[in-house]
């Protein structure tokens, strides 16, 4: 069973990186009109931190408390989110991969891998609010039909 968690969590991984190198910094700004909506690069903000926080609750056996070291401005600007998610898949990886595991450890992987994957719902959404298109392997993952381009 550990393995195939794993092996999701690389794939939920994988795809939220394919995401990221689909949006531009124009994007990153987008929220959902009409609705109480953060931006794009804020729902960035929270995997990275999730991540980054998971990580050193694995490392550690419990929760550590929440904490992101991807700041406001680095929302803003898609070399600074493609760095982070890049770097906070290895710090998951490595926690996992370096750590003896146990029950507890196991849930906070399952906890993180639900994280990552309740964003890319989210994500779902801001994309077809915004008209921006999904990248192949995402869209086919989840059977998406490509949203209507919009004016920029």
């Amino acid at each position: 069973m550990d393995k195939i968690l794993l092996g999701r969590l690389r794939d939920a991984l994988l795809l939220t990186k394919e995401l990221s190198e689909s949006v531009d910094e124009h994007q990153l700004h987008r929220c959902i009109n009409g609705v109480a909506s953060n931006s794009i690069g804020s729902q960035f903000w929270c995997i990275v931190g999730a991540r980054e926080s998971y990580a050193r609750g694995i490392v550690a056996g419990t929760w550590q408390g929440f904490a992101c070291s991807l700041s406001r401005e680095q929302t803003r600007q898609a070399s600074s989110v493609r760095s982070a998610l890049d770097v906070t898949q290895h710090k998951v990886l490595d926690a996992i991969e370096r750590t003896e595991m146990s029950e507890g450890r196991w849930q906070l992987v399952l906890d993180l891998w639900e994280h990552e994957i309740q964003h890319q719902g989210q994500l779902i959404r801001y994309f077809y609010a915004n008209g921006i298109l999904f990248p192949e392997p995402f869209a086919s993952r989840y059977a998406l039909s490509q949203p209507k381009i919009m004016e920029a």
